[in-house]
């Protein structure tokens, strides 16, 4: 868990500038660990998303493994409809049998809309039902502007989103979800079909040519359609800056590719980024009037801020704020205080202190106890 700050964004010159370097007419460039936006244009226009779509998909994939609802280890059977599918697919066929882990791998390499329904089906019982999971975990994600109407991306007057929803979907993965960079970032490989015609090999080549153009990238899905266009969430990492530039409805794959590597330099060109990774131990808390005299602290989670401004982050100071005792009751969780982020002058952001344990009212009982264990000391 990230406590973030997302520091307001003005419309600068050097914005406007990348904005205008950018072929394709919707973008964002987004910085990961803080969520901060650093350009955009045109996001928060409805648009097709093609094959973007099995961001989400993917999403809900890794949670359910981690969850321990599937396995990567399971064996999926391939139901007609999902072999079905058209549009860009590994061709798998009904009641074939493949593993979760590698029918991950044909949505994250080859962007199979076979697999992902094949997947859908299997986490949902229907593609229809692990729609409606999509939908409430975008509503959950802030994504005020989508709606999915199928798990793969096809082409539908109703399945919309934009290029900030696509963001905030795709920080979600790579923020709580690292592993599927070891999915993404795959160039070739392949998988077997084994069906009733023998066992064949079938050859997978990654959609997304930034994974051998650019260095520093690590993810995260490509997508087309004749009405979408070419579209692209690319993912970067450098000096422990990740990013993510989303590109929507680009004229030619090239061209996409280009204008997120143009995002890209940007946000690495312009960013600085602080965690707090020197954060000092907290005492317990005194307890007033309750049968647990002390209470173990804890922080709510970590803190990151990024800086586009080029302010000297080395200058960040840090102050607690705690009060002496706190009355009983004290439930575990409860914020009890917060530590203060401020860099010249400026409050950046805070994190929250909270209970790491309870402390439930002393009654007559508890102290005739307490007195009477004094008294035998």
């Amino acid at each position: 868990m990230l406590t973030l700050f997302l520091q307001p964004m003005a419309v600068r010159a050097e914005e406007n500038q990348v904005a205008a370097e950018v072929a394709a007419p919707h973008a964002l460039l987004m910085e990961v660990s803080t969520g901060t936006v650093l350009m955009e244009k045109a996001a928060d226009e409805k648009i097709h998303p093609a094959s973007v779509t099995k961001i989400m998909t993917m999403l809900l994939i890794l949670e359910a493994v981690e969850e321990g609802r599937i396995g990567l280890e399971d064996v999926v059977t391939v139901s007609e409809h999902a072999a079905s599918m058209g549009g860009s697919q590994v061709y798998l066929e009904a009641y074939e049998e493949q593993t979760v882990d590698t029918l991950l791998k044909c949505i994250a390499v080859a962007s199979a809309n076979d697999a992902c329904v094949a997947m859908a089906e299997y986490i949902s019982g229907s593609e229809g039902d692990f729609v409606k999971s999509m939908n409430e975990r975008a509503a959950e994600l802030g994504m005020t502007n989508t709606h999915f109407v199928n798990s793969c991306g096809l082409d539908d007057d109703a399945h919309l989103t934009t290029a900030r929803d696509v963001a905030l979907m795709s920080r979600e993965l790579l923020l709580n979800h690292p592993q599927i960079h070891e999915y993404c970032t795959i160039w070739m490989d392949h998988i077997v079909h084994t069906t009733a015609r023998g066992s064949f090999e079938f050859g997978l080549t990654n959609t997304n040519k930034l994974i051998r153009q650019y260095e520093y990238s690590t993810g995260l899905k490509t997508g087309y359609t004749s009405v979408a266009g070419f579209c692209i969430s690319a993912s970067a990492k450098k000096d422990d800056i990740e990013m993510v530039a989303v590109i929507m409805g680009g004229a030619d794959s090239k061209s996409r590719f280009q204008d997120a590597v143009t995002l890209l330099n940007s946000g690495f060109a312009c960013c600085s980024l602080y965690r707090d990774e020197n954060r000092e131990e907290l005492a317990d808390l005194p307890v007033s009037g309750g049968v647990e005299e002390m209470v173990p602290l804890k922080y709510a989670g970590d803190f990151s801020y990024v800086s586009t401004d080029g302010r000297n982050l080395a200058q960040i100071e840090k102050s607690l704020e705690l009060p002496e005792s706190m009355e009983a009751p004290v439930e575990e969780g409860r914020v009890v205080g917060r530590v203060v982020y401020t860099l010249d002058g400026d409050v950046i952001g805070t994190t929250e202190i909270l209970a790491a344990g309870s402390a439930s009212r002393a009654g007559y009982k508890d102290y005739f106890q307490k007195a009477f264990r004094t008294f035998l000391l």
